[in-house]
């Protein structure tokens, strides 16, 4: 199939295995989600949502996490991983909230990406979950199964993300990039996907990719 179809195909099989899609995330409003999504990284969504319940019952709002000391925020968020760096980043975005965004998450790529700890991907993820803004978060899952797929090269995950883009109606980003998470999650993993289960890469994946899959 050339690559028009291929894309159709995709979106095609993905709604049908997942036709909601409900954020992994454990989060009750734009700050909570902000938190959850900067404490993601380098740690599976599971642990984040065993943590964030202690965290939030202790500060859930920009102005009560920044009452918090950087250590009580460490404590709690330890089994996440980057602790030190991740806690100091909770405790100062929550102060420059309440200073520059009467303590509000702002709703533009520019403002979120100026806070601490708030990389591109994270932005991305609030701005698609929380403001409804088309955007394309690459995590590692998308990265290897645009890959995989031979939609992208795999140089970077900045090049998946352009590649996703171009390919990608903008109407379907919000809802396809995690459909492509929980197939990545379930059909086709880091190591070890199977062929008989792989389906989308068995019938639309780069030659390489079949064959590793064929060997398993």
């Amino acid at each position: 199939m050339n690559k028009k179809e291929k894309i159709s195909y995709i979106i095609t099989e993905l709604e049908k295995l997942y036709p909601e899609t409900p954020i992994p995330l454990d989060h009750k409003d734009d700050y909570t989600l902000l938190i959850a999504v900067l404490l993601s990284a380098q740690c599976t969504d599971k642990r984040v949502n065993l943590i964030t319940p202690t965290l939030f019952a202790l500060a859930d709002n920009p102005k009560r996490m920044s009452e918090q000391s950087v250590e009580a925020i460490r404590e709690i968020i330890k089994p996440c991983g980057l602790s030190p760096r991740k806690s100091k980043a909770i405790h100062e975005l929550s102060i420059l909230l309440l200073k520059n965004h009467q303590g509000q998450v702002p709703s533009n790529f520019k403002d979120l990406e100026a806070l601490p700890g708030v990389g591109h991907k994270t932005a991305s993820v609030v701005m698609s979950q929380a403001f409804g803004v088309p955007a394309f978060p690459v995590d590692t899952h998308i990265h290897r199964l645009l890959f995989r797929w031979n939609l992208s090269n795999g140089k970077n995950v900045e090049q998946t993300e352009k590649d996703a883009k171009r390919l990608f109606p903008k109407d379907s980003w919000n809802k396809l990039h995690l459909q492509i998470i929980f197939y990545g999650r379930e059909y086709s993993p880091a190591r070890g996907n199977l062929y008989d289960v792989d389906y989308i890469t068995r019938n639309v994946g780069r030659k390489s990719e079949i064959a590793k899959m064929k060997r398993h």
